[in-house]
């Protein structure tokens, strides 16, 4: 059965297509809008999703919404009746969007789908799922487990805002539920604005921020905002909190208990602010250790699936795998809003059509030759195959790389367009020209095969360097990410390598889980360092990896396997081979503000400028001192909104 999942109409609109049980396309909006967290209706990446299979939207059996407006309308309608007055204005502006576009969503997706295939009935066709539930299915289905506890935690779906289900096979049970308006996703995102963080994009600001605090505030929050329960169940005390009645996240009250109002996008960051973040983090950290404690002694069952915002907090992840309760762990990489557009689909799938979970299968197909058909390229330039991570099963989501791809014709041309000066070179000659590059010091703009799905770059659309420069890490914040300097980089290294560099003994393919740097790679900050390290510059050099190495030692590692992504893989292996180091540093290809690239044509643009030294598109390979002049840096980063 053909099903194309669809996430729209608030942040992060998505779509997804599953094939017979196997995951063939899913894309975000946003790559192809250029805005970022793009709400509308996801037209270009759902067409760009059944180009990749090769099939027409008359094709597909059924269409599925991730979540039920009705169910949400009746939140707002009793969310309004309990804090009324309160409220009133917020809920006089809301109504208007709600009664043209949001609760008529049926009628307006069948519009659009009838649009494109007047002669279907979709009516019939048109499903619409749970919000937690598509959460849930996004991260069980295509995890490696035949069965397994499943945890979201989001800000807050229809009604949910914390969920814990258990699935096995093609079943997915909820177990239990807590309701809006308590909720860790929004008790975080009070924190991302009263920090002057925008919410929905600036969690993990706030996550990257909390290593220079210390948790001073985390009894302040107990004591006040949340009641912690020892199962991890909880409840906030609304009357620190404006997100119920009101335009803002936080109150007057709220603003008493930490010594001031929010602050401002362009003030500084103090320590204060660093101590919140730490607070924060803290009590978010508790909250979900509790939580899954909870459901591995409820369910008995060994393995965990995490989906939801919250899952994308990768220091929580990363305390849920060294706590031990459960041996493995699994996290949608789209763990947003934007994989809800797959779990709608998988549901469907699974539970509707019967379709087998095909990446569990013996002998379930090549993801590779899958990825090659769609990208129109060899090997190569596609990706590669699943494989197991470990001694686990493969998953289902071919190591993220799910959107368009590009083959080596429609490279040559979009380049040319551009009237960039390129040299086409064969597959050794590319990875061997690219590896001295960034051995010299040089920033490489790689795109690469499909386009990842889900917020982090995982070596198709990325920005690499060396991270054994201690000055690359404040060179690339300021200089061409154009970002906060505390920002950390994400360490991307072979998957055969990751023990020997970090405190980490299974595979991380997805940048969800932070890890400690092992011992023996740490090296010791200065002794004559008077203070601690600065909010307003890089760390100082703490390992022999100091470019992604966090101020307390931490890395968001990214594992690359061999099967799954060869040419990344051979990078990095053709890096060691020059330099002794086997780690690279992996950003997301944009500046901030910006969608990461999708197309070639988007990949120069972002090159030139953000001040890159080189591009590698597919075999093309470009210099940045070859081409003609371009647009300064920081007029290329001023046609985006901040995030």
């Amino acid at each position: 059965m053909r099903v194309l999942g669809l996430s729209a109409f608030y942040h992060d609109s998505a779509a997804a297509l599953v094939v017979d049980g196997r995951i063939a396309a899913a894309a975000q909006e946003e790559r192809f809008t250029r805005r970022k967290h793009e709400a509308d209706y996801p037209q270009h990446a759902a067409a760009a999703c059944l180009a990749q299979a090769g099939c027409e939207l008359a094709e597909v059996e059924r269409v599925v919404f991730y979540e039920k407006p009705f169910l949400k309308f009746e939140r707002l309608l009793e969310t309004y009746a309990a804090y009324a007055p309160r409220g009133f204005r917020s809920f006089i502006l809301a109504l208007p969007l709600w009664m043209k576009e949001k609760l008529f969503q049926k009628r307006l997706l069948q519009g659009r789908l009838h649009a494109q295939a007047p002669e279907v009935d979709w009516d019939a066709r048109l499903l619409f799922a749970e919000h937690h539930q598509a959460h849930a299915a996004s991260a069980f289905y295509p995890s490696p487990f035949r069965e397994a506890a499943v945890l979201t935690l989001d800000g807050a779906g229809e009604w949910a805002t914390t969920s814990a289900a258990v699935g096995r096979g093609l079943e997915l049970e909820v177990l239990q539920e807590l309701h809006f308006p308590h909720s860790l996703g929004l008790l975080y995102a009070a924190f991302t604005a009263y920090a002057g963080f925008r919410v929905n994009s600036g969690e993990s600001k706030l996550m990257g921020l909390a290593p220079y605090g210390e948790a001073a505030y985390a009894q302040t929050i107990l004591d006040h905002l949340i009641d912690l329960k020892p199962d991890g169940t909880f409840r906030l005390d609304m009357a620190y909190f404006d997100y119920c009645s009101g335009l803002r996240m936080t109150n007057g009250r709220f603003e008493a208990l930490f010594g001031g109002p929010p602050r401002r996008p362009a003030e500084p960051l103090t320590r204060r602010h660093a101590d919140l973040a730490a607070s924060a983090q803290a009590v978010l950290e508790e909250t979900v250790l509790r939580l899954t404690r909870s459901l591995r002694d409820a369910t008995g069952l060994s393995s965990l699936c995490l989906a939801g915002g919250v899952a994308l907090n990768c220091a929580a992840n990363g305390a849920v795998l060294r706590d031990g309760r459960f041996e493995d762990v699994w996290i949608q990489p789209a763990a947003g809003d934007a994989g809800g557009a797959l779990g709608a689909a998988l549901l469907a799938s699974h539970r509707l059509g019967g379709d087998p979970r095909r990446h569990l299968e013996a002998g379930g197909g090549s993801a590779a030759a899958g990825r090659a058909a769609a990208a129109g390229g060899g090997a190569a330039a596609a990706g590669g195959g699943a494989a197991a991570a470990g001694d686990r099963a493969p998953d289902g989501m071919r190591g993220a790389l799910l959107g368009p791809g590009f083959g080596r014709a429609e490279i040559r041309a979009a380049l040319e367009a551009a009237g960039a000066r390129y040299q086409e070179l064969d597959d050794d000659a590319l990875i061997e020209t690219a590896a001295q590059a960034l051995a010299a010091g040089q920033t490489l703009g790689w795109h690469q095969g499909q386009m990842e799905f889900g917020p982090r770059a995982l070596g198709a659309r990325s920005i690499l360097a060396d991270a054994r420069l201690p000055a690359m890490r404040a060179a690339l914040n300021e200089a061409i990410k154009q970002r906060e300097a505390f920002r950390p980089f994400a360490p991307s290294v072979p998957r055969e390598d990751a023990a020997a560099w970090f405190e980490l003994d299974r595979a991380s393919p997805y940048m969800l889980l932070t890890a400690a740097v092992r011992p023996e790679r740490r090296t010791a900050p200065p002794e004559t360092e008077d203070a601690p390290d600065s909010l307003d510059g890089a760390p100082a050099p703490r390992s022999q990896i100091p470019a992604v190495t966090h101020v307390n030692d931490s890395a968001r590692v990214q594992t690359v396997d061999r099967e799954v992504d060869p040419r990344f893989h051979a990078l990095l292996r053709a890096f060691e081979a020059l330099t002794g180091c086997p780690v690279l540093l992996n950003t997301s290809f944009n500046v901030r503000g910006e969608p990461i690239v999708c197309t070639p044509a988007d990949a120069f643009r972002c090159f030139m400028g953000a001040g890159l030294d080189c591009l590698a598109v597919g075999n093309c390979f470009l210099r940045r001192a070859d081409q003609d002049a371009a647009p300064a840096s920081a007029n290329y980063a001023d046609q985006f909104e901040p995030d």
